[in-house]
């Protein structure tokens, strides 16, 4: 990736709605160099889709948790069932698969702290490949929406 890339990928990353024409006035090139960069971009898997940021709070979702889990057996199967059951539960944001102590964290968003209790007593305590789980309640949460280049 040159430059141009770079500045198009942070653009995007600030405001993917914007149009092609104000983002190439942005980066002072031609709107037909712009949208076949962008493409490009696409094609080659840099930018991997465009989504709406939305508030939890909003969605009454005012709890998040992260909830570290060890499974057992630990094999491909089991790690691969597991990560597909979590995804498909609605309070479930993200799954990541780890190395270490832990075997996966899942954050989790719901509306309070009884939906929490519920949603681990239910979901979790049913699946016999866990060994354990720790709960951290999160009080806040700053993620960065625009991922910058690394200094090489």
């Amino acid at each position: 990736m040159d430059a141009t890339d770079r500045a198009i990928v942070d653009e995007l990353q600030r405001d993917a709605r914007q149009s092609n024409r104000d983002l190439a006035a942005k980066l002072g090139i031609a709107p037909s160099t712009c949208l076949e960069r962008v493409r490009a971009l696409r094609a080659r898997g840099v930018i991997t889709g465009y989504h709406a940021a939305v508030s939890l709070r909003a969605l009454d979702r005012n709890l998040q948790a992260l909830v570290a889990v060890q499974v057992r057996p630990l094999s491909r199967d089991v790690i691969n069932d597991f990560k597909r059951y979590m995804s498909e539960q609605p309070e479930v944001l993200s799954v990541f698969v780890l190395a270490g102590g832990d075997d996966f964290i899942v954050h989790v968003a719901v509306a309070d702290i009884q939906r929490l209790h519920d949603f681990l007593m239910d979901r979790f305590t049913i699946r016999r490949e866990i060994i354990g789980f720790r709960t951290s309640i999160i009080y806040q949460h700053v993620a960065s929406t625009v991922v910058p280049p690394l200094d090489e």
